[in-house]
């Protein structure tokens, strides 16, 4: 409207009374000496209450900004509660009991200094001066940060209550009234506590404490209208007073204006007359006659007043106001005075205005320099609070504050609905019962049940329920048994005490609800009301709600020019007004009920309204139809009228709020702004402001559609004009709906609560909005609502909207920050509408919905965006998303996903999608959609819903198009997936489709790795690989080469791989080569069968091939493969060494692989009999295997690898004859050990008479050997001769005897050398023997000497060294002897060859 910016006229009354705890009063007792005599109760007083402000409340960098004290008097109970709009304050509330006294009605009175806070306080008997620090001076910094501070009564509990400096009795001085209850407290200027109390004469007492850090005495003073002063001590009791005032002159109403070094007295008494005194002078300086101000003030001159009250109000500028009630019967009056000084300290009164009301029962009234605040109580009970401008108004027209109204007493149940429910909704839903209501409901309706009254908004839900639900069983046993009640008698006595225990807490209600005093505050014009049970706020109506809501004989006074500079849309405006409250009063509860749920379920609330308008015509019997078309016909323009109201109710903008606070300010300055209207009561204020704007508006446009259906079926041009039905029913009908609605949803926010959120959600939350890169944008607090449950709308506002709406406000300051003041109705208006921006569907920010996703509130968010979706076509997208992270929390994943499918269309379009999509860095590296795509797979990755990622991922390969760099990245997400869920066929199908070769190499070694580990290996094995089979065998190979070879069998897949494809060669290179490296590298028994295992295998593919290509490469020997990412060899200097030469290649055939296992078998059979030989017999050769087989007793074993390899078998002779030495010289352990060793070698079974000793059976063994393995040279049997002489045994009989058949003069000549000369010419003396042909056949000598034989011959050098030998001892008579009986048989041999010879020779000659 053009005039939107004038002054709101009305106000609306919005409750302070949080969902919390009932606030915990901490108590003190005050002890006063004196006073246990008086019966306790013996005076009672009313209840009354009071507010003090802080002289610096409105500045904007004070301490103090938006803090208060407010207090109740009870009895002998005062309650003190500070309060503060930007930060909670700890400690804050505190409650004094007076010990046998009562607190005066309004004897509560508090003043600031520099450096405290004084509280004066008044009993019917004490005086009280409470000292506590100024908030300036409890904090070290100016720069307050914390959330959370001390309160002023933090330390009160130090204060010593009965120190005689602070206390004082009332001394009973005659005409001290005992039952009067007006007084007066202030503080001097040089810091003395002065109690003003009338006396019974028309005079008053002043009791003066001394400043409380001087010593001082106590005094008395009387002010009397003679002027003449009287001074009484303490303890002094004076003579009588003698007076001549009539009884009636006593004060009723007493004020205190404090100039620099005088206090003026005013005094309103019992003969209407006002009375002004000098505490200074202790004179009455002005005496003036209220009456005279009354226009029919006969009837009251006869009686003394009473009711009368009195208020100052003082302005730097405009001087001091004194407001006068005179109180009547049925009737009251106003009286406006400034006061006038004039020459020698005379006063007067300058009449300002007299204002008449006919309200009865004034409660309190509040005085600034321009309006007068009166709260009365009417005869039904109910509070009613108006304000006025007491000069400029017209004809004295109170403007109303709209009083919040007490909840319903009777609730409507639908047959379909469940009692409980019904009455539990209304009883909890918030701004309805305040907490202290329902605890103490609940302590009567559980009358003699010990209950824990303590309770949160949720323990006390659970609480409600179970009592009243015990009571319904209780009632349910009394009635009838156990199997005879009917549903219907059930719902009956349900619904029975249901009813009871809403009236009850109904009762307390109002009982709560009712008024005590008004809190003005002026430097701030904040005004509040406090009530018994809370504190409320009143706060400016704006122009349309103060037209639907105002009574009608203001409505018929309303400026025009208030709502628009053209006077006659001004009309047709408040014409359309009377016609939506006429429509307002006829709509029944039904039909409210009706257009609510359209709204809930999601219908065209067009429909509801043209039903309702159907309804209204069928019912009305007070012919309101043809009232409201009347009315209609005054209308000049309704098209115009209903667009102005329409256009004035619509939030929505196109103006974004600054993201946070100007960095350009000081620190300081943004700290203090960020603080501002911070704490839970000020959101509370705001956001019951919201959901009473939006319940009201809700109502006017409810109204609006049904008017404008109403002008649809009238369809007359004489009432809308010609060719503008059309117009009407197209533009104004479709835009009043969504208005509708957007009102609907908000209030709906507004009653909704918050959920507890445990802290592991938070967490998982805030991981997910890291994925998203979003938390800096939404809030992510551990906030339990464990004491004080917010609504999502008081969430928001806590969390996020203020800090935008408070540095928009203070963006771009009209004057300096330092300078500015805070106005409460233009702040809280601002705040609110600005708000209603935030919260606005229609509007182009989404952070409402941003604040619920990061608090977790998903329930509730999910709820908002069913309610939104239908019918608001803006942030479709961004709803769409924030419903998809909604349905991933409850685990409805598949919903999740259409839901971001369905987003991807808005992608480019909304802002938080866009923000959504930007990267941290700023680069941009594909399409918008694309990174959108992006997010979201990031995000169900997280969430770990692999399927979700493959769909999303498949949708998005079609929008990446010719991007195949994003195409690469998406197939890689769907390769990944697959693989992880088992997909293996999928995943191979994906990975073959990855454009990028680097990505899909990765991929590829991926696959690999995570099968084996899987032991999948059939499916790895049979893919076919296309254009990737030697990328396959370079990652096997590697991982093969590179990892442990007993925990992977990377080899084996190798081998099956290439099986599979028939390629037996590489198969057969493969098990070589795993063989080489488990000898090498795997010292087990184990890894020693595999080697064997692997041999075979490699022998088998051999034997596949055609002989011709029957062969395959040497491995390479050592760990020599390229494998990748190996760092360079150095040397000592750190240098990287020179490659290594190319070797020469190696081609091992079958028979290489024949004989290397059967290696491996012998290295096996001997870790099978020598565990401790398994660490060297991996890698050995064939050389060191026999030595390490005859070492281990294994001679078979190693004559056998020697026959293998074509080794000598030497090694073996040697050590069976230097073990049978050993045996032969050991002792019994030898010769158990012995067995062992024996049993593994084959011997002959020998029957034997006697039992045979594992020496003879090594012998035995050796003789074996002996004879099975002959060579030529008798090698076998010289080395082991060799070896046992060698070690000084003397030879068996048997290997002597088996020797000289096969070489006897090698055996003569290993005798020669090692000196055996005896068993030398014995051994010659044999021989020579043998060739005579005495035993030849025991030296192999098949034909001895004689003429027809072949010849023979001796080893004559051997002979001739033997007898060189004996000769060189010549003293040595057994050498000698030994000598000659060689030289005894050599001549007979020589007589013998001699003859043989002769012989020969005839025989040839004949």
């Amino acid at each position: 409207m053009a005039a939107a910016g004038a002054l709101e006229r009305s106000f609306v009354e919005l409750s302070g009374a949080e969902r919390g705890r009932p606030r915990h009063f901490r108590e003190f007792t005050v002890c006063c000496v004196g006073t246990a005599n008086v019966v306790a109760g013996a005076v009672k007083f009313s209840e009354s209450a009071g507010g003090f402000y802080y002289v610096e409340s409105g500045k904007l960098f004070a301490v103090t900004r938006n803090r208060f004290i407010h207090w109740k008097t009870s009895g002998d109970t005062l309650e003190l509660v500070e309060e503060s709009l930007d930060i909670n304050l700890l400690n804050n509330a505190v409650c004094l009991k007076f010990q046998n006294c009562s607190v005066l009605p309004g004897g509560v009175y508090v003043s600031e200094t520099q450096n405290h806070v004084i509280i004066l306080i008044l009993t019917n008997q004490t005086v009280h001066r409470l000292l506590l620090p100024h908030p300036s001076r409890m904090y070290r910094s100016e720069l307050v940060t914390e959330s959370q501070m001390q309160s002023i009564f933090t330390d009160i509990g130090k204060v010593d209550f009965r120190d005689p400096c602070n206390y004082q009795l009332i001394p009973t001085v005659p005409g001290l009234p005992p039952n009067s209850t007006a007084s007066a407290a202030w503080l001097s200027s040089d810091g003395e506590a002065l109690f003003a109390l009338p006396s019974a004469s028309g005079g008053i007492f002043v009791l003066k404490l001394p400043p409380y850090d001087i010593p001082g005495v106590v005094s008395v003073v009387e002010l009397k209208q003679s002027s003449v002063m009287q001074r009484l001590l303490t303890g002094w009791m004076p003579t009588a007073i003698r007076g001549d005032q009539a009884p009636s002159d006593r004060a009723l109403s007493l004020a205190v204006h404090c100039v620099e070094h005088d206090a003026f007295l005013f005094a309103l008494c019992q003969d209407h007359k006002l009375r002004m005194w000098s505490y200074k002078d202790q004179m009455c300086l002005m005496v003036a006659d209220m009456l005279e101000y009354v226009p029919v003030n006969k009837d009251l001159r006869l009686t003394a007043g009473t009711g009368h009250r009195l208020r100052l109000a003082y302005s730097p500028s405009m001087g001091l106001y004194i407001g006068i009630y005179m109180h009547a019967p049925k009737r009251g009056q106003f009286c406006i005075f400034q006061l006038v000084s004039t020459e020698n300290n005379r006063y007067s009164l300058d009449h300002i205005s007299s204002l008449f009301t006919s309200q009865e029962t004034l409660i309190d009234f509040a005085l600034t320099s321009t309006d007068i605040w009166a709260l009365w109580h009417d005869v039904e009970n109910q509070t009613i609070v108006k304000y006025i401008n007491f000069e400029h108004n017209i004809a004295g027209q109170w403007n109303p504050v709209f009083i919040q109204p007490l909840p319903e007493e009777e609730l409507i149940i639908r047959d379909d609905q469940d009692p409980r429910e019904v009455y539990l909704r209304s009883l909890f839903t918030p701004g309805r019962f305040i907490n202290a209501a329902l605890c103490k409901a609940l302590q009567i309706f559980c009358r003699g049940t010990e209950r824990n009254l303590d309770l949160s908004w949720t323990e006390l839900k659970k609480e409600v329920t179970l009592a009243v639900e015990s009571e319904v069983r209780t009632g349910l046993q009394g009635s009838v048994t156990e199997y005879e009640f009917s549903q219907e008698a059930f719902r009956n006595l349900q619904q029975e005490f249901w009813c009871k225990f809403y009236a009850c807490c109904l009762q307390y209600q109002e009982a709560l609800s009712h008024p005590l005093a008004l809190h003005l505050n002026p430097h701030t014009n904040m005004v509040c009301l406090l009530k018994k049970g809370y504190l409320s706020f009143l706060v400016p109506s704006s122009l349309v709600d103060h037209l639907y809501l105002l009574p009608d004989e203001n409505l018929l006074t309303e400026d025009e020019t208030t709502i628009s500079d053209d006077v006659d849309v001004a009309r047709d405006v408040i014409c359309l007004i009377k016609c939506l409250r006429l429509i307002g009063e006829s709509v029944t509860m039904d039909m409210s009920v009706m257009m609510e749920m359209s709204c809930y379920n999601l219908q065209s609330p067009e429909k509801a309204a043209e039903q309702i308008l159907e309804d209204l015509i069928t019912i009305d019997v007070e012919n309101v139809m043809e009232d409201i078309c009347s009315k209609l016909q005054e209308i000049r323009n309704p098209i115009h009228a209903i667009g102005l109201l329409i256009r004035e109710m619509d939030y929505e903008t196109e103006v974004e709020m600054e993201k946070g606070f100007n960095p350009a300010q000081p620190l300081n300055v943004r700290v203090n702004l960020s603080q501002l209207y911070g704490s839970n009561t000020a959101g509370h204020i705001v956001c019951r402001g919201v959901c009473k704007i939006a319940s009201t508006r809700f109502l006017i446009c409810r109204d609006l559609l049904i008017l404008q259906q109403l002008l649809m079926r009238l369809g007359d041009a004489v009432i809308l004009g010609a060719g503008q039905l059309f117009q009407a029913q197209q533009d104004l009908l479709h835009r009043t709906a969504p208005l509708l609605l957007s009102y609907y949803l908000i209030k709906w926010g507004s009653q909704c609560l918050a959920t507890d959120v445990p802290v592991d959600t938070l967490e998982s939350n805030l991981q997910h909005l890291s994925v998203l890169e979003l938390t800096d944008s939404g809030p992510l607090m551990a906030n339990k609502f464990a004491s004080s449950p917010q609504t999502i709308v008081e969430l928001f506002f806590q969390e996020v909207a203020r800090k935008h709406i408070i540095s928009h406000l203070f963006s771009q300051p009209k004057a300096p920050l330092s300078q500015t003041g805070l106005n409460w109705p233009e702040m809280i208006t601002a705040v609110t509408n600005y708000l209603l921006q935030l919260l606005w569907p229609a509007n182009t920010g989404c952070l409402f919905l941003e604040c619920l996703m990061g608090s977790c509130q998903y329930t509730q968010l999910q709820d908002y965006i069913q309610l939104l979706h239908p019918w608001c076509q803006v942030n479709v997208g961004s709803c769409r998303f924030m419903l998809g992270r909604c349905y991933l929390v409850t685990g409805e994943g598949q919903k999740a996903l259409e839901c971001f499918c369905q987003a991807a269309s808005e992608v480019g379009k909304e802002e938080f999608l866009d923000r959504l999509i930007r990267s941290e860095d700023g680069e941009i590296v594909s399409t918008p959609r694309l990174q959108y795509y992006d997010k979201v797979l990031r995000l169900l990755d997280v969430v770990g819903l692999p399927e979700l990622v493959i769909q999303l991922a498949t949708s998005a390969i079609t929008e990446a198009g010719d991007d195949w760099k994003s195409q690469a990245t998406l197939r890689t997400c769907i390769f990944k997936h697959h693989l992880d869920l088992g997909h293996n066929s999928q995943a191979y199908e994906a990975l073959t489709q990855i454009p990028d070769s680097s990505r899909q190499l990765d991929c590829l070694r991926q696959l690999v790795v995570v099968l084996c580990e899987r032991s999948q290996l059939q499916d790895l094995v049979e893919f076919p690989y296309v254009n990737l089979h030697n990328e396959v065998v370079g990652i096997i190979e590697s991982r093969a080469r590179a990892v442990d070879l007993m925990t992977h069998n990377y080899y084996e897949l190798l081998y099956a791989f290439h099986i599979y494809r028939h390629n037996y060669r590489k198969a057969g290179t493969v098990m070589f080569e795993y063989g080489m490296r488990l000898g090498r590298e795997v010292r087990t028994l184990r890894g020693l069968e595999k080697q064997g295992n692997c041999y075979l295998a490699a022998i088998n593919c051999l034997r596949l091939i055609r002989p011709e290509y029957a062969w395959i490469v040497q491995p390479a020997s050592g760990a020599v493969y390229d494998r990748p990412g190996t760092s360079p060899k150095r040397n000592h200097d750190g240098e990287s060494t020179a490659a290594p030469a190319s070797r020469q290649i190696e081609i091992l055939e079958l028979e290489d692989l024949e004989k290397e296992c059967s290696l491996a078998r012998i290295r096996l059979t001997l870790a099978q009999h020598d565990p401790s030989a398994i660490a060297v017999a991996g890698s050995s050769s064939a050389e060191e295997m026999v030595t390490l087989l005859v070492q281990a007793g294994l001679f078979d074993t190693a004559i056998s690898l020697c026959q293998t390899f074509k080794l000598p078998l030497t090694p073996v002779f040697e050590g069976l004859a230097f073990k049978c030495i050993k045996l032969q010289f050991g002792g019994e352990a030898a010769q158990a050990e012995a067995w062992a060793w024996l049993a593994a070698n084959q011997l002959s079974s020998v029957i034997t008479t006697k039992e045979s000793s594992a020496t003879d059976e090594a012998w035995r063994l050796l003789s074996t050997y002996l004879e099975r393995y002959k060579v030529q040279n008798n090698l076998y049997h010289h080395c082991v001769i060799n070896k046992l002489l060698s070690h000084g045994v003397p030879l068996p009989n048997w290997l002597i005897n088996s020797y000289k058949k096969v070489d006897a003069a090698e055996l003569l000549r290993l005798y020669l050398n090692y000196d055996l000369l005896e068993e030398a010419v014995d051994l010659v003396a044999e021989y020579v023997d043998a060739v005579l042909g005495k035993g030849h056949q025991y030296f192999g000598i098949e034909f001895p000497l004689s003429a027809t034989a072949p010849m023979v011959w001796l080893p004559y050098s051997s002979i001739d060294q033997l007898l060189q030998a004996l000769g060189e001892n010549s003293a040595n008579n057994h050498n000698i002897a030994l000598s000659q009986k060689i030289l005894d048989k050599l001549e007979d041999y020589q007589q013998k060859v001699d003859k043989a010879t002769r012989d020969l020779l005839y025989r040839r000659n004949l």
